[in-house]
């Protein structure tokens, strides 16, 4: 059962009214996922003492605002829909996997798969995220203060992948047509990957984004990046004869 911390007697955690703080050395995370899952909209929650535990905060569906004061382990905020997830520490694998909609913000670091799979919303990691940033992203915006690994926006079909660090190796690999900004260096482009012309249109996007995370890096500083298309049509020189 969730614990509550200094909740006022007349508000409970189906109400609005002041922020809900949940302590996780008392609750076990699959009652705080239910909880949130039942929360009504304009709810902010406060989660204490996370331990790095997985799957915090995942599958939110209302239009709530949750932060969890310390480290995330796996799959937080995993399956976003609506609302609100802050983590003031570090995430684990997997972070805001399959987010639909909604805003998950990491002050920390991010580790590998970060937003894989996502269809919309915006992830924000402040630091760095590992490998796999973004692989199969169908819409997700993410927005990424430090560096990424290796592998990242593999197979990236649709959204924008911001990265005001350096990118690492196979950046982009078999990408469809997702776009990636990026400040730094980047260690390798993967195949069908090339270096595409900012124009009026990309920057003033590229703009829009860092505004939404909450930077103030010149949109001038980052390069483009997308599919070549090369990989759209089948080629015979692409078989194997046997």
């Amino acid at each position: 059962m969730v614990t509550l911390i200094e909740t006022p007697a007349n508000e409970t955690a189906t109400t609005g009214g002041s922020p809900i703080d949940v302590d996780l050395a008392d609750s076990p995370v699959r009652d705080l996922n239910q909880a949130l899952h039942d929360a009504a909209d304009g709810q902010s929650w406060t989660v204490t003492k996370p331990g790095g535990k997985h799957s915090l905060a995942v599958g939110i569906n209302a239009h709530i605002s949750v932060t969890v004061e310390g480290h995330a382990g796996y799959y937080a905020a995993g399956m976003h829909q609506k609302g609100d997830v802050t983590i003031t520490g570090n995430a684990g694998v997997g972070l805001a996997e399959n987010i639909m909609s909604g805003k998950v913000y990491v002050k920390g670091d991010a580790s590998q798969s970060a937003a894989a799979t996502g269809h919309g919303g915006l992830v924000v990691i402040d630091g760095n995220a590992g490998a796999r940033c973004g692989i199969s992203m169908k819409g997700v915006d993410i927005v990424v203060g430090g560096n990424i690994g290796h592998m990242s926006a593999f197979m990236a079909q649709a959204g924008r992948l911001v990265v005001c660090g350096d990118a690492g190796d196979a950046l982009g690999d078999s990408i469809y047509e997702a776009r990636i900004y990026v400040k730094g260096t980047v260690a390798s482009l993967g195949a069908d990957c090339i270096e595409k012309p900012m124009t009026i249109e990309h920057l003033d996007e590229l703009a829009g984004l860092l505004a939404a995370a909450g930077r103030t890096d010149n949109p001038a500083d980052f390069k483009r990046y997308g599919s070549a298309r090369n990989l759209y049509h089948f080629s015979v020189h692409n078989s194997t004869s046997y």
